[in-house]
């Protein structure tokens, strides 16, 4: 230890091996040994006992021995905290080397997102919970994203539950069912490439925010990163279930939506980003109205395409308030257009009711009170209401010519005559009826006008008993879903969402007649997705249910991934106290699949030193000797005994992958 300590005294003595708390960076050092720099070699020549340690005379030079001080700093004090030690003993290393020591391209795998809360906010367990980052090297990685068996199948519909019997195909032999799946999201994503690559019309997601007030949390200070790479991990895996028109749509905050659109162009390519969408959430009231500034009411969709010169996109209409720019009336609409009659539509109304001109009917009823009669007079009539809109100099050329000849005809209109629909034109202006911003919207005709990506006409308050499930600053209106899946796809077409939470998606692709894949990996208790579609299927009435008419029926299929290493995982996370944890430790030995490098007799030999560990460092030990390939169980085992694959299992893993028995 007194060489450690004279060798350390030594190093610090450049600045740039010296970290700013004042520590040794010993990787920096590593990697100037590696390379023979001559600044660490003369360094090491200038301290005797370093000189004489570290170098060997060959015919009267001085050779530096690279392999011996390497060695040397990463087995004396290599990491001096009591947990990397006790690692180091129970044989959580490759070759004697950390994982970290051994300059591999790893995969940071934060093998906690098994549970994580898939977008959903649990502030109000008053929980807190301990995420725990590994670090993969690549040759470790051999399984991980292979299919998975499934288990734990039934058919739900208005019946109730019923036992698995076969999928439903259709003529191309692709599963018609709709399917909710409990899991892993990452792992059921792979596990769903099997089945429906080139295939989901849609994916929504509504995935955790990273605020650090949700449950996606860390415990070091590269949470941003390692959530934008749990971000792209998914959406790499998706992007392969698109069809070639298909589409997808993220809906992240204010804080991260910038930096998850950078990985969004690297994932499915710049040149198919097709918008951002910035949604009011809320209205500012109380403190927030005195002091507006931090406060944001709006969150952010990414639209990204498949393929952006595929994608098509058909403009959608949105209700609007009647626009005055609407203001002159045709008296005798049914006469011929050269003989019309136009009057002004405020005045002409004032009088028939009874007042001198507007501003009289304005100043007796009052300003709003007339508006309304105006309104309501122009959607009864807007066959004969218009604006004179300019006519742009491209416009078709006959257009044109007669926009000129109008100029110079005070009050004259001319006539252009289409095969849809003819075009009238007074002074120099095209004539633009009402008419044409009346649509039918939910069965109502209403004035419209062109969606955009501002969305300011969907509430957020009032939907906490949506689909008859509460949960907390995590749901989203189901008027929200509906115009995105009415936008993006047609009947039949499958939709997608592996950030399930309170089954939002699922519940309107449901009712909108779509095909839907919902993935979750945490049992919301009574506010489940599960639960909430048995009420679908039963006739929900909130949401959405009365503008489609929805009156129930239609069924889903219930799938898990079948758990292995991931059970004790959970174990692990649960247990209390260090008694549990050796109590799970036992079951591991017996039943669990460990790391191949784990030294099972000197982890029982060191016990005493697991037990002086932290809580968390006891759980985040007993994690790392898990098998991270044997989370859940792959399809290459459906048959190995030692993962008691029962014969429903079978069946259902078979039928899904159309493995032939």
């Amino acid at each position: 230890m007194k060489l450690y300590t004279t060798l350390e005294q030594q190093l610090k003595k450049e600045p740039n091996f010296v970290t700013d708390n004042g520590e040794l960076k010993k990787w920096v050092v590593l990697n100037k040994a590696q390379n023979f720099d001559e600044e660490l070699i003369g360094l090491l020549l200038d301290n005797a006992d370093l000189k004489e340690k570290f170098f060997v005379k060959v015919k009267g030079t001085l050779v530096f021995n690279q392999n011996l001080f390497v060695q040397f700093l990463e087995q004396k004090n290599y990491l001096n905290d009591s947990y990397t030690q006790y690692k180091n003993k129970v044989g959580l290393t490759i070759d004697g080397k950390f994982l970290k020591q051994r300059n591999e391209v790893a995969l940071v795998w934060p093998f906690k997102d098994c549970i994580l809360e898939g977008g959903q906010s649990r502030e109000e367990d008053k929980r807190e919970e301990i995420f725990f980052n590994e670090i993969l090297a690549q040759d470790e990685i051999t399984q991980l994203l292979e299919p998975k068996v499934l288990t734990n199948a039934k058919r739900i519909d208005k019946d109730g539950e019923k036992p698995f019997d076969q999928f439903n195909r259709n003529e191309n032999g692709t599963i018609t069912e709709n399917l909710i799946i409990k899991g892993n999201n990452l792992l059921a994503l792979h596990t769903l490439k099997e089945e429906f690559a080139g295939k989901v019309k849609l994916i929504y997601i509504d995935p955790p925010y990273n605020t650090g007030n949700d449950s996606f949390k860390y415990n070091d200070s590269f949470n941003h990163s390692t959530w934008l790479t749990f971000m792209k991990n998914r959406l790499a895996v998706a992007n392969n279930l698109l069809t070639k028109n298909g589409v997808i749509f993220i809906n992240v905050d204010d804080k991260e939506y910038s930096y998850l659109k950078v990985v969004c162009d690297d994932v499915f390519g710049r040149e198919n980003f097709l918008n951002v969408i910035a949604v009011k959430t809320s209205d500012p009231s109380g403190h927030k109205t005195v002091n507006p500034s931090p406060y944001s009411q709006t969150e952010y969709i990414l639209l990204y395409a498949k393929n952006k010169q595929v994608y098509k996109y058909d403009i959608q209409y949105i209700a609007s308030d009647y626009d005055s720019g609407y203001n002159q009336l045709i008296t005798n609409f049914n006469a011929p257009f050269a003989e019309w009659q136009i009057v002004g539509l405020f005045d002409y109304l004032a009088k028939e009711k009874g007042y001198k001109d507007t501003r009289d009917a304005n100043k007796q009823l009052g300003h709003n009170v007339f508006q309304s009669i105006v309104a309501d007079y122009a959607l009864e009539n807007g066959e004969r209401i218009f604006q004179g809109t300019a006519i742009a100099d491209d416009a078709a050329k006959d257009i044109v010519e007669i926009r000129d000849k109008s100029k110079n005809s005070d009050g004259e209109i001319f006539n252009v005559s289409r095969d849809k629909e003819d075009v009238y034109i007074k002074d120099g202006r095209q004539i633009y009826f009402y008419s044409n911003k009346v649509r039918e919207i939910d069965g109502v005709l209403t004035p419209s006008k062109p969606l955009t990506n501002l969305w300011t006409d969907i509430p957020y308050n009032g939907i906490s008993k949506e689909g008859g499930v509460k949960l907390k600053n995590g749901k989203k209106p189901e008027k929200l879903l509906r115009r995105i899946i009415e936008i993006s796809t047609e009947p039949n077409d499958i939709v997608l969402d592996f950030h399930l939470g309170s089954g939002t998606t699922c519940a309107v692709a449901h009712k909108l007649g779509r095909q839907y894949i919902g993935v979750e990996q945490l049992d919301y208790g009574q506010n489940d997705s599960v639960i909430r579609l048995k009420n679908v299927i039963n006739g929900d009435s909130t949401g959405v249910s009365k503008i489609v008419n929805w009156q129930g029926g239609g069924s889903f299929v219930y799938l898990e991934l079948k758990k292995y290493n991931q059970t004790f995982i959970e174990q692990i996370e649960e247990a209390k106290d260090t008694e549990a944890l050796l109590q799970v430790w036992e079951q591991m030995k017996a039943k669990s699949f460990l790391n191949y490098n784990v030294d099972i007799k000197k982890q029982d030999e060191h016990l005493d030193e697991f037990k002086a560990l932290s809580l968390a460092e006891q759980k985040q030990h007993l994690c790392e000797l898990l098998d991270k390939n044997q989370l859940y169980v792959n399809l290459s085992s459906l048959n190995d005994a030692d993962f008691a694959c029962t014969a429903e299992e079978k069946k259902v893993t078979q039928d899904f992958y159309q493995i032939k028995k």
